[in-house]
């Protein structure tokens, strides 16, 4: 451990406020870069968990060094099984079956386990784990991106108008020698506001790309709508 923050180990009330002082900024670190990217649970959202978290813990510490009957864990515990509760709340399911929000929903209970780290006096592990929080949210986020654009396998979500357009988008599919590996159909209700719709599961080829399919897809006559899962 590094001797510069031993006195951050002792409950005085210095150390207290530089925790809690410390457990806003990893926070509100963590919550700048989701505040950009527009995510529900931005800025002080995440300041309030990790700050949360921390007087959870500088409690518990209180508590034992008060002589109380209690176990010290027992507090942190309950903060990573609760915010668990919170980070559902960023997670939502589109009408198209797409999951957005589950990286917010980790962001907020690592930013809970930073606080209670700090809030321990483990500060050495809060930055250390903020700095690597930082980094996999905006680094480790273009490597992902690179990856999911050269990913071989793609899901495609098709609105069309008929049938035949259906054949026209499998005959569109084998010219390009885009290999259908799965494909879920629902038919139309018979109402003019509610078109058909498949989900197709597709294996590209290295010389096609999504975003080179979905303008060929718009091409097709009767093709309503397409976007990837």
């Amino acid at each position: 451990m590094l001797s510069c923050f031993d006195f951050l180990r002792e409950l005085t009330v210095l150390s207290v406020t530089v925790r809690m002082v410390l457990a806003c900024l990893c926070g509100g670190l963590i919550g700048v870069e989701r505040e950009y990217k527009r995510r529900p649970a931005g800025f002080r959202t995440h300041i309030l968990i990790c700050l949360g978290a921390a007087m959870t813990t500088l409690t518990s510490q209180y508590l034992c060094t008060a002589h109380y009957y209690t176990d010290a864990a027992r507090l942190g515990a309950q903060v990573i099984a609760g915010v668990g509760f919170i980070g559902a709340g960023t997670i939502i399911v589109t009408r198209r079956q797409r999951v957005k929000g589950l990286t917010t929903a980790a962001g907020l209970w690592a930013a809970a386990i930073v606080g209670l780290s700090i809030g321990a006096g483990f500060c050495e592990g809060g930055l250390l784990a903020t700095g690597l929080i930082l980094l996999a949210e905006l680094l480790f986020s273009r490597l992902e991106y690179y990856i999911l654009q050269n990913a071989p396998e793609v899901n495609l979500y098709l609105e069309y108008a008929d049938r035949d357009c259906l054949d026209r988008v499998l005959q569109l599919f084998q010219d390009r020698a885009v290999k259908v590996l799965d494909m879920e159909v629902t038919r139309s209700d018979g109402s003019e506001h509610h078109n058909a719709c498949v989900i197709f599961n597709l294996r590209l080829n290295k010389h096609c790309s999504a975003e080179g399919l979905l303008s060929a897809l718009y091409q097709v006559q009767g093709v309503v709508t397409a976007e990837e899962l």
